[in-house]
């Protein structure tokens, strides 16, 4: 059609659309294309920094598996048995072995709490040197009661198994594990193990893990894996099994190994009572007091060691200290503030977000601003193949995988800001329900219908990403 001219793209034709287009390019060479400048050179600052730390993580990894420097061979480990030398010289007998506080906290758990006391009751130890724990902090009177009446049964079978209640939820996590350590019969304990109610340890748990605390006097915390049963129900699982399996394998076999510092997990370790007190114990000003507490633990100069090969069957679904005038190495200062909160839990979910969801897109609307090949394609890129190393089997759900992260990132960076920032809801906290088999079990040949959301509805999310918990309120 010789003679008609077409709008040029992004204007609309008529008056309106003529105004919006000349204002649009009165403000973009003098605003938008400075500050989107500005926003390419800082991201690619924040990925160099963020592939760096990828790369060198997957360096150590590499090198651990190739030198073979298993945690055994990195501490001392020797079986606890009855005929060992040194618990025979210590007074032989039970007593010679470490007295542990098993601690299970629940809050209206009436589709896993069964299995948890189950499987904390079935741990292999002395009868007389271990003590369940049962923090009950349910406000369901039925649940409740249910509760009690597991931990009774288990009694009547000869287990010492205690259970507790307090007056309110103060302090949420945190403080029922304070609560229960205040206990009198907590005063003879050696070691504590934690475990969440959707966890369910093997019987030999603490064989595996108790003697790196009774060697190494200068170790704090034992920290297993998790292994997520369900993680085939569906793809959005998978997902999530990707992106906490990287945590895993690389992120804490790296703090472990190079004697640095990881942070806990919050269930599936033990720690030494000592230097759990010796830290300050457990404190309630953050959701995230596991992480309060391991980076207090470490600044005290405490060591931990991750299992790899331990794993602790799962079911899926801001804190600043005074750290440089802590008396531990520079390389741990360094290691806990630029590795662990500058680069994993900031950059990592800026660049995340800000980059490749904004940033980078919005080029396309501003030619003037170009992003060079190695920050838009290959840097993002290796990246992505060093996150996947964490989940073999699942290489092939990579692209799913990308599109559940970018997704996750606006939640995250949502979630770092407000711990930053401190915002009024930054400790909020939501216990997430655990339906184990429950589901499929009352429904079946059913699907599962998702609660209908009203416009203008608060609900709270609680996004888990490595080792740090970050809950966010819409």
């Amino acid at each position: 059609m010789a003679g008609v001219s077409l709008p040029e793209w992004g204007t609309v034709p008529g008056s309106r659309g003529d105004a919006a287009a000349a204002v649009w390019q009165q403000v973009k060479s003098p605003v938008v294309v400075p500050l989107l400048r500005l926003s390419v050179a800082l991201c690619l600052a924040m990925s160099v920094m963020l592939f760096a730390e990828k790369v060198y993580m997957a360096v150590v990894v590499l090198a651990t598996r190739l030198l073979g420097r298993r945690p055994e061979r990195r501490y001392r480990w020797e079986p606890i048995r009855d005929s060992n030398d040194d618990l025979e010289a210590a007074g032989g007998g039970n007593t010679a072995y470490p007295m542990v506080l098993v601690q299970i906290p629940m809050y209206n758990e009436r589709e896993v709490y069964q299995l948890s006391i189950g499987a904390a009751c079935g741990l292999s130890w002395p009868a007389d040197r271990i003590i369940v724990q049962v923090l009950d902090d349910s406000t369901d009177p039925v649940i409740k009661e249910l509760v009690q009446l597991e931990c009774e049964r288990w009694a009547s079978k000869g287990v010492n198994v205690r259970y507790e209640v307090r007056d309110s939820r103060r302090g949420y996590k945190a403080g029922a594990l304070r609560e229960g350590m205040k206990r009198a019969y907590v005063r003879g304990c050696d070691l504590v193990a934690i475990f969440d109610a959707d966890f369910q340890p093997e019987p030999d748990f603490l064989w595996r893990t108790v003697p790196f605390l009774v060697h190494n006097p200068d170790l704090a915390l034992v920290q297993a894996r998790w292994k997520f049963v369900n993680a085939d129900e569906c793809l959005m699982t998978r997902m999530q099994e990707m992106s906490l399996d990287y945590h895993f394998t690389v992120e804490q076999e790296v703090g472990s190994s190079t004697y640095a510092f990881f942070g806990f997990n919050g269930t599936a370790g033990v720690w030494r009572i000592s230097a759990l007190n010796e830290a300050g114990g457990w404190k309630d000003r953050t959701t995230v007091e596991d992480m309060d507490l391991a980076v207090r633990a470490s600044l005290k100069g405490w060591k931990f060691v991750f299992l790899g090969d331990l794993m602790v069957r799962k079911q899926q679904y801001l804190l600043f200290v005074n750290i440089l005038m802590q008396k531990v190495t520079l390389w741990k200062k360094v290691h806990v503030i630029y590795n662990f909160f500058l680069v994993r839990k900031i950059i990592a979910h800026i660049v995340t977000f800000v980059f490749y969801c904004i940033v980078i897109p919005a080029t396309v609307l501003v030619p003037e601003v170009e992003i060079p090949k190695w920050g838009s394609v290959y840097i993002p890129t290796i990246i992505t193949l060093l996150n996947a190393v964490g989940t073999p089997r699942s290489v092939h759900l990579i692209v799913f995988w990308i599109l559940f992260e970018n997704v996750m990132s606006l939640h995250r960076t949502k979630a770092t800001f407000i711990g930053l920032l401190e915002a009024g809801r930054v400790n909020e906290w939501v216990v997430t329900e655990k339906l184990g088999d429950a589901l499929r079990m009352k429904m079946p040949g059913k699907a599962f219908r998702k609660p209908r959301m009203r416009i203008g509805d608060r609900y709270t999310t609680k996004i888990v990403y490595g080792d740090s918990s970050i809950y966010s309120r819409r």
